[in-house]
């Protein structure tokens, strides 16, 4: 009955030109015997080789479809002039009894062809990446082509990846002219990109997401430049200080051959208009009138919530240095759970300009008895 070419590729019979060169792709280099040792991987490759050499011809294609193996290799009577020594056309039109086709029993030259290297295992692969192609590949490998990389990498290490160089963490490493070659090298990292990220004290005391559009840029290996758009989502936890770091990894530019940068993004304290922070503490400075501060009053001190909180300073003397503490009005203390900071408060005491002479007179007259 003849071999089924079509199934040893493991494509249907009506495969197009792209598919017949994915599956050849992808079984040439699971199969390959300086990596599969697996018993019977040679001579599969080997068949794998040939099915590829008749149906990527369409000549050849042409015959075999009509007559299959036996008309392609002329074994149907007459004609086999072609003596077995590679490839012979002879007079095409006239069926199978006039032609001849034997292959040329060298599976690696067909490789070799394929691929533009007999051997590109040494240099397909570099550490860390993506692992599509990113412009032009090596002859058969179409531009933007996406290779199956698991399967790949099955073929070529029994599954677990080639030594030291772990599942999905590699990208190909092509050199001149889209080919494979050069000696493998460590992608090299863009250094880290550090932006700071204002937030205020009312999102520090509930915490927050602050979502971050960042634009970057993709260069092709054809000098091409796509622009890619995409949010970042800090999620501020309540609490925390200023200089907490958030590292997004690789959303930087990406240019070939390097792995694009991390993004590192600072918390930064945005300037409050009447609170300063100390810690998990907050301050906020009083300003109260000399008359007050000296005979005593009740004072309504603003909260981070927008609630006010009354302290009561009747009967006593608030002088400069004077301080009040509001025990839990503080920021969020992340590692103890449901405990605060304090509302530190700190009272600026209002001085008159001037005092007219009968005001200063009674002053002195009451400040002599004490």
């Amino acid at each position: 009955m003849g071999k089924d070419y079509y199934k040893v590729l493991g494509v249907a019979k009506g495969a197009n030109e792209d598919e017949i060169k994915k599956a050849y792709r992808k079984l040439a280099l699971k199969y390959h015997p300086d990596k599969n040792r697996a018993s019977g991987a040679e001579e599969k490759f080997k068949e794998i080789g040939e099915a590829y050499d008749v149906l990527s011809d369409p000549k050849k294609r042409e015959v075999y479809d009509s007559y299959g193996e036996e008309g392609l290799k002329g074994g149907m009577g007459g004609g086999n002039s072609g003596g077995g020594s590679g490839n012979s056309h002879q007079g095409f039109g006239g069926g199978p009894q006039s032609y001849s086709y034997s292959y040329h029993g060298d599976p690696k030259a067909t490789f070799s062809q394929f691929f533009g290297t007999s051997n590109p295992f040494e240099s397909f692969f570099q550490q860390g990446g993506d692992p599509h192609m990113m412009g032009g590949g090596p002859q058969g490998m179409p531009e933007g082509m996406d290779i199956d990389i698991e399967n790949l990498l099955g073929g070529l290490a029994g599954g677990g990846g080639m030594p030291g160089m772990p599942g999905r963490s590699n990208t190909f490493n092509y050199g001149q002219n889209g080919r494979p070659g050069g000696k493998r090298e460590r992608a090299v990292q863009d250094a880290t990109i550090e932006k700071e990220v204002s937030v205020s004290l009312e999102d520090i005391s509930t915490g927050c997401d602050k979502k971050i559009k960042v634009t970057r840029s993709i260069y092709g290996q054809d000098g091409s430049v796509k622009k890619v758009e995409k949010q970042l989502d800090i999620k501020v936890k309540a609490g925390w200080k200023a200089g907490t770091k958030v590292t997004f990894s690789r959303v930087g530019d990406q240019y070939p051959g390097k792995i694009p940068a991390d993004i590192t993004f600072i918390i930064k304290d945005k300037p409050h208009p009447i609170f300063t922070r100390d810690g998990h503490n907050i301050k906020y400075t009083y300003k109260i009138p000399l008359r007050e501060a000296l005979c005593g009053c009740v004072v309504q001190i603003p909260t981070l919530d927008g609630k006010k909180v009354g302290i009561n300073c009747t009967g006593e003397v608030l002088k400069p240095t004077s301080t009040k503490r509001l025990q839990g009005y503080g920021l969020p203390i992340p590692k103890e759970q449901n405990k605060k900071g304090d509302l530190i408060v700190e009272f600026d005491v209002m001085f008159p300009d001037h005092l007219s002479q009968s005001g200063k007179d009674i002053i002195y007259d009451v400040l002599s008895n004490k």
